[in-house]
């Protein structure tokens, strides 16, 4: 998302300011570096943070080079090299570099894709129902653009169909040369179908059999035949190891779609980076908040769609710290809300031109409200704020000019684009020249940016601007421009609303994190409306760089498994963390979270590490009474009531008992809250209603099964395990997506495997209906 809110013209006139670097007095030559990259559509933001202290040490805004022979990946480089030679650092001292990229999300909005040509396979009863459903129809990627894709079937070449597989009984009797016959018949058969394909312009081969993520061999082999032969190829299993032929191979065709700008684009950057000196691989940012190789991209670039409000989120969750809470993320036309809980992004599967694919992506809610949104007048009110904003319209904001300008200025009416209403207002001064109001200057009106945010402006000039509006509302400024924050915070409340209900989030313990240039503008305010706490980011304007610049190597496995054993969950769990070392994780890393959806009979493992060992605590360390002190604050609470009630060598375990008042106020009831604190002062967990149980590894899987049983609920859908984390260093091992108590053990034993027996562990749990 481009952060420059400042107004087109603005921002053209002030581009060598923003190039500086923002650099300390001193350096040290041999720092070991980390580089994020955020390419927009105007500029690209380029951070360097230490690696040690994660705190950033410089920061620069380039034009994005969208017309070099070299694309986008010159700006890139230009920025970096700038940044080192100031920063008086060596290439080599780059442990960490990545980018978040655009592009994938821009291809498939605008329909700038590929032809794609898709070999379904199959065998039997399976194989009738898989030619129905790997042709797939039209998919409308933008008005009247749509990806068609070329379908073509093949009988599979003689082995177990997957329910003859699940047959012990089964012996399939074939002779070597019928076997022989069969393969090379398949062979001709694939070869000709390959070469009519690209004979009809399809650049990609997308190959789907069914259940191929149990026998992958034929898809492999048919995606190796097409690059052979010139054709770029993808296959169902590599882009989802779900069952669903249909949604599987709809994936494949979307990410085939997009397979070759990203190659040529993540390629001629890799060769950029290298060239600068920098022997760091080069990662880019995915879909769900984490990164993965450039040779990835070469297999998956769909994991890329939406990169740029998942840098967003990285940046709140590594940066931030952030526990639970809701991220809004304000740029100057739109605005991205989020939801972070247990310090995880919550993530749901992508859409494409309606339809339903098995991409996973953070759970982003778009608003066309943000800092420099217009405000729309008519008949003396204000009808609505948005959705277009001032940098559509090609106009600056009041708020970031001189004063005197507004000297006899008036409010005009217009049409930001031919399809609009004429009901957008702007301020037109007696030279001729317009200038929008926005949410930005309304709140600079008001005084309530702080002066190191981004949006802070001139709050003379943002008056004088506003006095037109308010003569024609008939109220003063200052209401005026209450009015508009009103009206645009209240979309930002009704979407934060529905995010509670429908992630039964605990509303005590939510806060409003804001992120971007236009953050000031808007979610303080939308605090104040909602009575929640509310908070800018630390260098709010470049969050999204930051979270480039720290994200974790990520990725994914999930399973279609009814009633997964213990050891089939176990298996999930080695095949993401194999799936993670291989794109760039340094084993020693690698931490694993496992869930398990009974009601879709779906496990799914998240697995994520760095691509450089850790260092010890990289973040200050803050003293007992600092970490009991953010507890307090958390909790809302008094000091003297927190009990320490546990720790391990990283975290402390504060505890509170609350009397609260039930039934009219006749009885008394309590509750303890919980809250985990890392010994930096972050917040790590939080609970309402939870208990504290101090162990160590020997003893985990009795003590397990003591708690299980007792906070076990049990209802209509059957027996609800309790939410249960395990503390153990600094790590919090979250096994709340279980099902089953042996699965809870088993994984547990898993995870404490390496450690001694004596090692202090805690278990914190909650009870499912609390």
């Amino acid at each position: 998302m481009d952060n420059s809110i400042k107004g087109n013209n603005q921002l053209e006139e002030n581009v060598s300011a923003s190039l500086r670097l923002r650099v300390p007095a001193s350096q040290n030559a041999s720092q070991k570096v980390r580089v994020g990259i955020d390419v927009g559509g105007t500029f690209t933001d380029v951070v360097v943070v230490d690696n040690d202290t994660r705190e950033v040490v410089s920061q620069l805004k380039v034009p994005t080079t969208h017309s070099a022979k070299e694309g986008v990946a010159l700006g890139i480089i230009n920025a970096i090299e700038r940044a080192l030679s100031e920063l008086n650092i060596s290439p080599d001292d780059v442990i960490f570099i990545a980018h978040s990229t655009t592009q994938a999300t821009n291809a498939l909005l605008e329909g700038d894709v590929a032809q794609v040509g898709v070999i379904g396979l199959g065998r039997g009863l399976e194989g009738l129902k898989a030619k129905f459903d790997t042709r797939i129809p039209p998919i409308e990627l933008a008005p009247n653009r749509f990806l068609k894709a070329e379908h073509c079937f093949v009988k599979s070449p003689s082995h177990r169909t997957h329910r003859e597989d699940r047959d012990n009984n089964f012996n399939e009797k074939l002779s070597v040369n019928s076997v022989s016959s069969v393969a090379k018949n398949f062979d001709e058969v694939i070869n000709k179908l390959i070469l009519e394909l690209k004979a009809k312009g399809a650049e990609v081969i997308a190959v789907s059999e069914a259940f191929g993520v149990d026998r992958p061999e034929n898809e492999e082999k048919i995606s190796q035949v097409a690059r052979e032969k010139g054709v770029f190829a993808t296959s169902g299993h590599e882009v989802s190891t779900l069952y669903g032929l249909r949604t599987r191979t709809r994936t494949a065709v979307l990410n085939g779609a997009i397979l070759p700008k990203m190659i040529h684009t993540a390629t001629m950057t890799d060769e950029c980076v290298r060239r600068a000196g920098i022997r760091a691989p080069l990662m880019i940012m995915r879909s769900d908040g984490g990164v993965m190789s450039v040779e990835e991209v070469h297999r998956r670039p769909i994991m890329t769609m939406l990169s740029g409000p998942a840098a967003g989120i990285a940046g709140a969750l590594m940066y931030e710290k952030v526990s639970d809470g809701i991220f809004i993320e304000v740029g100057g036309t739109s605005a991205d809300i989020s939801v972070i809980r247990d310090g995880q992004p919550q993530t749901k599967a992508a859409k494409v031109g309606g339809h339903r694919t098995y991409l996973n992506t953070l759970d982003v809610r778009t608003l066309a409200i943000a800092g420099g949104s217009m405000v729309r007048e008519k008949n003396g009110e204000i009808v609505d704020v948005g959705a277009r904003s001032a940098h559509i319209a090609g106009l600056a904001y009041t708020c970031f000019q001189k004063p005197e300008i507004f000297d006899g200025a008036k409010l005009v009416h217009l049409r930001p684009t031919a399809h609009d209403t004429d009901d957008y207002t702007a301020i037109e001064c007696t030279n001729g020249k317009r200038f929008s109001l926005t949410p930005t200057c309304a709140a600079n009106v008001l005084g309530i940016i702080p002066k190191t945010a981004f949006a802070f402006g001139n709050a003379e000039s943002a008056r004088k601007a506003f006095e037109p509006l308010a003569a024609k509302l008939g109220v003063s400024t200052e209401d005026a421009a209450r009015k508009v924050l009103e009206i645009s915070c209240s979309k930002v409340q009704k979407q934060i609303e529905e995010l509670i209900t429908e992630y039964n989030l605990d509303r005590g313990l939510v806060e409003l994190v804001g992120g971007g240039g236009g953050a000031a503008s808007l979610v303080p305010f939308t605090g104040k409306l909602m009575n929640l706490p509310a908070r800018l980011a630390r260098k709010a304007e470049v969050i999204s760089t930051i979270g480039v610049a720290l994200a974790m190597v990520r990725d994914v496995i999930e399973r279609n498994i009814v009633d997964p054993s213990p050891e089939q969950i176990l298996q999930v769990r080695r095949e993401a963390s194999e799936s993670v070392i291989k794109i760039g994780a340094l084993p020693e890393t690698v931490e694993v979270n496992i869930e398990v959806d009974t009601r879709r009979n779906l496990v799914r493992a998240t697995a994520f590490g760095t691509t450089e060992l850790k260092q010890g605590e990289r973040a200050a360390a803050t003293d007992l009474e600092g970490c009991w002190q953010a507890a307090a604050r958390s909790m809302k609470t008094d000091e003297s009531i927190i009990e320490l009630k546990s720790e391990t060598s990283g975290l402390y375990v504060f505890t509170a008992e609350i009397l609260t008042k039930t039934f009219f106020g006749l009885f008394d009831s309590s509750k303890q809250l919980v809250r985990v604190v890392d010994k930096t002062g972050v917040v790590r967990l939080q609970r309402s209603h939870a208990e504290v149980y101090p162990t160590t590894v020997e003893n985990i899987a009795r003590e397990l099964e003591f708690v299980i049983t007792k906070l076990t609920d049990f209802g209509d859908a059957g027996r609800d395990l309790p939410d249960i984390h395990i503390l153990v260093g600094a790590r919090i091992v979250n096994l709340s997506g279980l099902a089953e108590m042996e699965q809870a053990i088993a994984l547990a034993k898993t995870e404490l495997e390496n450690l001694s027996a004596d090692e202090s562990v805690v278990i914190v749990a909650a009870p499912k209906n609390v």
